[in-house]
């Protein structure tokens, strides 16, 4: 008979091994380490989690869900089977794949407000990592235990979006509405590191700077947006 979790604990079991698999990785971690955070025995972790393999698995689809969940897993959760994470993560890349704000202006034929446009496109990406960082952080750490994911979200999805900041940023570039820069792609990756970290990283920082969400995001934009846009 599926056991179910009393109050939060589902919550705070996603939340402790969230941080001992990005503190750890994949590979390193054991099931042990995960007790100790939730403080409870290893033994009574199996009746949450049937294996390390299915607390991944969990972790994976619940990092950075709104708390409480709107439904709980059947406990114990189930060992996954085969790929099953891999297809879970690779559904849910694809998903944000192409922003949207990027996608129409790389559809677009005439610049009416440069500046609007490009403050639309950095936003978006900082407001698209920001409610996902835990997730991110997570692939970023356990991507080198599978080489799989590691194809997923290096080769595919960062990848992908250095590339199509690339076209976007020569295309405005041969418009002669953004300053001309040695090097495009190495552009796309500063503007998309500078999102990562200050959307995501800064928030695993042993000792992080205090900063209001909203400003920080602002920040970025501000930034970003003057040192790219030519002033008129």
């Amino acid at each position: 008979m599926a056991r179910t979790m009393p109050d939060d604990r589902v919550e705070q079991l996603v939340d402790c091994a969230t941080a001992v698999f990005i503190q750890r990785g994949y590979s390193l971690t054991q099931m042990a380490d995960v007790a100790a955070a939730l403080g409870v025995a290893k033994g009574t972790l199996y009746l949450y989690v049937e294996s390390k393999e299915a607390l991944f698995d969990l972790v994976a689809r619940y990092a950075d869900a709104p708390r409480p969940f709107a439904e709980r897993p059947a406990l114990p959760v189930r060992t996954p089977k085969a790929g099953a994470t891999v297809k879970y993560v690779r559904e849910r890349l694809a998903r944000s794949a192409v922003p949207p704000a990027l996608a129409k202006a790389l559809e677009g034929k005439r610049v009416d407000d440069v500046r609007t446009e490009f403050e639309a496109i950095i936003r978006e990406l900082y407001e698209t990592l920001a409610p996902n960082r835990r997730g991110i952080r997570l692939l970023d750490r356990s991507a080198r235990d599978f080489p799989e994911l590691a194809a997923l979200w290096f080769a595919g999805a960062r990848d992908g979006l250095i590339g199509l900041l690339t076209r976007y940023l020569d295309e405005r570039v041969r418009r002669r509405v953004f300053q001309p820069v040695p090097d495009t792609g190495v552009a796309a990756r500063l503007i998309i590191e500078t999102a990562v970290f200050w959307a995501v990283h800064r928030h695993f920082d042993p000792h992080p700077q205090t900063v209001d969400e909203a400003v920080a995001k602002d920040t970025v934009v501000r930034f970003l947006t003057r040192a790219f846009i030519k002033e008129a």
